[in-house]
């Protein structure tokens, strides 16, 4: 018996700290959480364009004892209630518990929780993009085979260089990032319509 699978779809995967929150360390406690400026309208724009939105993120606070787990789930049911009152839904919060230096494969720069989230999703790698704030989420997105944007808003310090740490597109904040994904958008489907 064959069982059908859905269809492939594209996604934003959106790293937590420093992309879409200002960045507190080792925060699970959702009243310290403030949303970066235009986060909830650009949001909205990419998912009006059909992107399902998933965060990816890298939590060594769970290794180190900084919060339990269940202090983490809370924060994570917080982020679905906030989405949703935003018109937003949040398809999947995928995170890494490990602390470095770890051999596992899904902390960033690793791409393991964008390959699990596209499996999981039925996400076509090739027509979705990461952003976040730092070269970590660049190469985790390029590894994986997204296209990638780097919000440069001063908490990337090391600037190492790399095969896969060069971004698509470098944006101010998150509202340019999303502008930006929009434009290419568009322009991919006037590029099909004419070929």
């Amino acid at each position: 018996m064959h069982i059908a699978q859905s269809p492939e779809t594209k996604a934003i995967f959106l790293d937590k700290d420093g992309t879409l929150i200002r960045d507190v360390p080792y925060n699970a406690d959702p009243s310290l959480v403030v949303f970066e400026a235009g986060v909830f309208d650009g949001l909205r724009t990419l998912q009006s364009e059909g992107y399902k939105l998933a965060i990816i993120s890298n939590q060594p606070g769970l290794a180190m004892g900084k919060f339990t787990i269940g202090d983490f789930e809370r924060l994570v049911e917080f982020f679905h209630k906030i989405f949703q009152e935003n018109g937003l839904e949040l398809a999947g919060f995928y995170f890494c518990p490990h602390a470095p230096p770890s051999s596992c494969e899904c902390r960033k720069p690793k791409s393991g929780m964008l390959v699990q989230a596209a499996g999981d999703l039925h996400i076509d790698l090739k027509q979705s993009w990461m952003i976040g704030d730092i070269l970590n989420d660049v190469e985790a997105g390029n590894l994986a085979g997204c296209r990638t944007v780097l919000i440069d808003n001063g908490n990337e310090t090391e600037w190492l260089t790399g095969p896969f740490r060069n971004p698509d597109f470098t944006a101010r904040n998150f509202l340019e990032a999303a502008n930006y994904i929009s434009t290419q958008k568009v322009l991919t489907d006037a590029r099909t319509e004419t070929e």
